[in-house]
């Protein structure tokens, strides 16, 4: 996506003025932030992102993507992160929300279609007939489906068990399910116990990572999120060259080994990704699959939920990262 100069140009003398505004703490409102087991206030601690800012930010603990959906769609938090697939179930459920944000994921843990390692199953193909336990409408969710498409197969060639990760992996472990589809650090964990993740076609998932706002607190509360994607985009840039930093940081939060979080993290890269046609195409034939399989009961136009307003400042406190970095180089 080509943005104009001029727009480049007042991203910039916003996010000076957001920066400069400590003094005008009182005047903002608190942000609402949906935290998923705590992952973004860790992230943004380990970075140092929680510091100097010039508004209150409150947390609000979830479980899970779902009940984190079901939070914006009620208006008891401002913003909060979900992959592609539950954020599909948030605007087919009448969610007044808008995507303000990605960050691409990209690594071999971040989502798999997990065996246990004595299964006789060798590829997706062997799932027919077996059972899969995962979230339904969860990003697990819905690389299975693709997964199996991929393979030749249909969801009605499996059965699926719906259960939260927690109680997954034990009914993997006990025979209960023949094949688990999650995502980091459980898939961390699991192969590092002896678990096999099995191999699948390329480009299955987007593997983004949405931030949604509702569009009260895009109206209310713009200048507190201005600050906040940047925030959030410099706190993932750092994680990309700390790993170790931000998995003992993780690791106090969850009770893993730190050495689960290390691997997950050495293997994962986070990217800003700007808000544009390909984005919101991509997003829309996650939807579309979700219809045909029965799990959204009505055509969902994801178009509606993105605001590529926030595309400018993004753009523009990543390139002045940058010259910063080259600059301090020399």
């Amino acid at each position: 996506m080509n943005i104009p100069l001029t727009r480049l140009l007042s991203a910039a003398l916003l996010l000076l003025a957001v920066n400069q505004s400590t003094q005008a703490a009182e005047a903002l409102e608190p942000l609402l932030v949906a935290n998923q087991k705590s992952a973004l206030k860790v992230l943004l601690q380990a970075s140092g992102e929680l510091k100097d800012v010039p508004y209150e930010i409150k947390f609000s603990e979830f479980p899970s993507a779902s009940p984190l959906g079901e939070a914006l769609n009620a208006g008891a938090v401002d913003v909060g992160a979900l992959g592609d697939a539950p954020y599909v179930f948030a605007l087919g459920a009448g969610a007044s929300l808008k995507v303000i944000s990605i960050t691409h994921v990209s690594g071999r843990y971040t989502t798999a279609l997990i065996v246990r390692n004595d299964s006789s199953i060798k590829s997706v193909a062997d799932l027919k007939g077996k059972r899969i336990v995962t979230g339904r409408g969860s990003i697990g969710h819905y690389l299975a489906i693709r997964a199996l498409n991929e393979a030749g197969l249909q969801s009605s060639d499996v059965s699926f068990v719906y259960l939260l990760p927690s109680e997954s992996r034990l009914i993997l472990d006990n025979g209960n399910a023949d094949a688990w589809a999650t995502w980091a650090p459980y898939t961390t964990v699991a192969t590092q116990s002896g678990a096999r993740i099995l191999p699948n076609g390329p480009d299955l998932l987007t593997n983004h990572s949405y931030l949604a706002a509702t569009s009260k607190a895009i109206t209310e509360k713009r200048a507190q999120l201005d600050d906040f994607v940047v925030r959030l985009d410099r706190a993932y840039r750092w994680v990309n060259t700390h790993p170790a930093e931000y998995a003992a940081a993780q690791a106090k939060v969850t009770g893993l080994p730190v050495e689960v979080h290390l691997a997950t993290a050495r293997e994962t890269t986070m990217e800003r990704v700007s808000i544009d046609d390909g984005v919101i195409k991509g997003l829309q034939n996650t939807a579309d699959i979700y219809q045909r399989e029965g799990i959204l009961n009505k055509h969902v136009d994801v178009s509606q939920g993105f605001d590529p307003d926030f595309n400018a400042i993004r753009l523009a406190a990543e390139q002045a990262a940058l010259k910063k970095d080259t600059q301090a180089a020399r």
